[in-house]
């Protein structure tokens, strides 16, 4: 059982200076959500928690993206960023509680799992009041290493660049995460030195003072890819190879068949039914739901759109933000929608934009139909009727409605409603010149005869 009451520390006052970037490397995305989003996500599993944010000078939109999520959050600014240990410190005017678990986590690490913060806040008890996460490295000579006792207690950790012979052979490393009960924090916290080459205050100093003051330290394991922080971009995209296979095998683990799944990429939110077919090479962006006996064509991209049970879609089409494709709907190869709803049995099967629209129950819309929505300032609405056929190449130029059951004959640009089951035709009269081709060949080529 998880100690309570939680206090959750994240430090994300990063600045992405390694990842040579203008935005806060806690905003950096993956699986289409910032990697702040995915820790808070997991600390907000533990339960009724108090959030603590650490940031820099001017991060507002780290700040602002925190509370889109965790409303009650409280802030705090590390002025001067001068370690680990400095950021916790900053921290300490904003926790309210005088007892429980300080769980400190960091803003870029994604893959860290609910499970593993409640094992961590359950260790850290009055007994045992410092537990640090840790992990068996296959390589690891760029961690920290965790020392233990003969009763396997944490006695200290050592840095690589610190460790003799004996331990640089140990393959148990620091994760990063720690958990500290709230009556020892500030005693902690105060015993840190600046006495380094960095002249920054490391947080992994704590289990040396906390020793010295005759207090347990313990670990908490966890598999190694889960603590995988983000320093550069190929960590980024490292990190993001992993979440996709975690997302992958949920998926398929929920009743969903991948045709390969290393190439289908899907989001931290994507909510899929069972029985969904999804072939290569598909794309889900954020804010996609997607119901039971869909069929997912290869080559699509969908993003922010919900798609209801037994809908086709693809191969090669994008349902774009606001897209509501209806029951058993068709959207083929080479169809755009966006900001539209596509009614029960509609099909848009070729070669199409839908946008800013209603597609009525059981429309066919031609191939090449364009809704022209913009204007250059403002969009506008397209509503098909019911059971209406549009005819290939139809231009609708909105605002525009055409009627249930009505038809637009090919190649027609429509400018005005069309009534119920009325046809509407929009053309140049076809005329003729009988040997006009003849004659123009003869002007260009010499007078020679077609074919010669």
């Amino acid at each position: 059982m998880t100690q309570s009451p939680i206090t959750a520390i994240i430090l994300a006052a990063g600045k992405s200076t390694r990842m040579k970037s203008s935005l806060p490397k806690a905003l950096h995305t993956i699986a289409g959500r910032p990697m702040l989003g995915h820790v808070l996500t997991s600390a907000s599993g533990l339960g009724d928690a108090q959030f603590v944010l650490v940031v820099g000078p001017s991060m507002d939109p780290v700040v602002a993206y925190a509370r889109s999520l965790v409303p009650a959050l409280s802030v705090a600014i590390q002025e001067n960023q001068r370690g680990t240990g400095d950021a916790v410190k900053a921290s300490l005017p904003h926790v309210k509680s005088k007892a429980g678990v300080a769980l400190i986590i960091f803003g870029d690490t994604p893959l860290v799992r609910t499970e593993t913060l409640a094992e961590m806040t359950a260790a850290c008890s009055t007994e045992t009041p410092v537990v640090v996460l840790g992990f068996e490295a296959e390589n690891p000579a760029q961690y920290g290493r965790l020392i233990l006792d003969a009763n396997d207690a944490l006695q200290r950790i050592v840095e690589q660049k610190d460790a003799n012979t004996d331990e640089r052979r140990v393959t148990l490393c620091n994760g990063g995460a720690m958990a500290i009960r709230v009556e020892h924090l500030a005693s902690l916290l105060g015993a840190l030195r600046d006495a380094n080459k960095a002249g920054e205050f490391y947080l992994t100093d704590v289990v040396e003072h906390a020793r010295a003051g005759g207090l347990a330290c313990a670990v908490v394991r966890a598999p190694e890819a889960d603590i995988q922080g983000v320093n550069s971009r190929a960590d980024l995209a490292a990190v993001e190879a992993e979440m996709q296979r975690r997302l992958r095998r949920r998926a398929m683990e929920q009743g969903v068949t991948l045709s390969d799944p290393d190439t289908i990429y899907l989001s931290a939110d994507t909510i899929i039914g069972q029985d969904v077919t999804i072939g290569q090479n598909v794309v889900i962006g954020p804010g996609v739901e997607i119901a039971s006996g869909v069929t997912i064509k290869p080559f699509c991209h969908i993003e922010g759109g919900k798609i209801a049970q037994g809908a086709q879609i693809g191969p090669f089409a994008r349902i774009r933000p606001g897209s509501d494709i209806g029951r058993d709907a068709h959207i083929g190869n080479f169809v755009e929608t966006k900001k539209a709803t596509i009614e029960e049995g509609a099909k848009i099967n070729h070669l199409s934009y839908i946008g800013d629209a209603r597609v009525g129950a059981r429309a066919n819309i031609g191939a090449g139909t364009i809704t022209c929505n913009y204007d250059g300032f403002n969009k506008h609405f397209t509503d098909i009727g019911a059971g209406a056929f549009i005819g290939s190449n139809s231009s609708l130029v909105a605002p525009v409605k055409i009627g249930d059951g009505a038809y637009t004959g090919s190649g027609s640009v429509i400018t005005k409603d069309v009534a119920p089951d009325a046809l509407a035709v929009e053309r140049s009269k076809q005329f003729e010149k009988p040997g006009w081709a003849a004659a123009f060949r003869a002007r260009h080529t010499g007078h020679k005869k077609a074919g010669e």
